[in-house]
This record gives C-alpha cells, structure tokens and sequence, in this order.
C-alpha cells in the first residue's frame, strides 16, 4: 500500500508543479491545492500506515501496552488542512480581485495591461 500511495504522491506533486508553471491564474490557484494535498499525503504516509489502536493511553497507565498509531503526522496534517483552505481562499479572492481589475486571466495578457510609462525594475542590485 505504501508504494501505491508513494505513487500517488508523485503523481499529485507533478500535476501541482505542470499547473503552477501554465499562465491562468485559476490553473496556478489548483496547482497550489492539488501541491498541497500531495504534500499532506507524503506526510500522512512517512508517518507508516498500521492498523494500531487510537494513540489514548489507558487510565491508570503511565505508557501504553502496546504498539499505538503515531499522532504526530494526524495533528501536522490537520493543521495543514486547515492552513491550506485559509490559503485557497485568499488566492481565490485575490485571484478574482485581479480579474477584475484587469480583466485578464492570462499572465502574458496582465504584463500588457501595465502602463506603458512605468518605471523599470533595476537590473542589478
């Protein structure tokens, strides 16, 4: 099963980059969700796939007795959930803020909607 999943991963972390790399802003905004699930995928999976019990130690036990699930990449995945829809939702506003201020999606077509008598950027520091 870890193979499959391992595969999987790649497979999320190929498809996030190829969309990250296109030019529409809706594409980019998918490859940054689909990056992160596989992101949460290889964690979930480097912490080992087992049928344990629930990592609760028993009342009146200093240690469990016995093996027990790991809790760390549980907690780790579950705070990346909830910092990743954060992050989703900011994107998707700014996203659309941008598309209608622009009125492009295409990256190369924003370029020229800047004004034509902007300064440059420096070309060395």
């Amino acid at each position: 099963m870890d193979y499959v999943l391992a595969a999987l991963v790649g497979c999320f972390v190929a498809l996030g980059v190829y969309l990250l790399l296109s030019r529409s802003l809706i594409r980019m905004l998918l490859g940054v969700v689909i990056l992160g699930n596989g992101v949460n995928l290889l964690i979930f999976t480097a912490g080992r796939l087992t049928l344990q019990i629930a990592p609760i130690v028993p009342p009146g036990l200093d240690q469990p007795d016995g093996a027990i699930a790991n809790p760390l990449p549980q907690a780790l995945i579950l705070t990346a959930i909830v910092i990743g829809f954060a992050m989703f939702s900011f994107l998707l506003v700014l996203a659309f803020r941008t598309y209608q201020t622009l009125d492009a999606d295409n990256t190369d077509t924003m370029r020229l909607a800047e004004p034509v008598d902007a300064p440059q950027p420096p070309l060395s520091y």
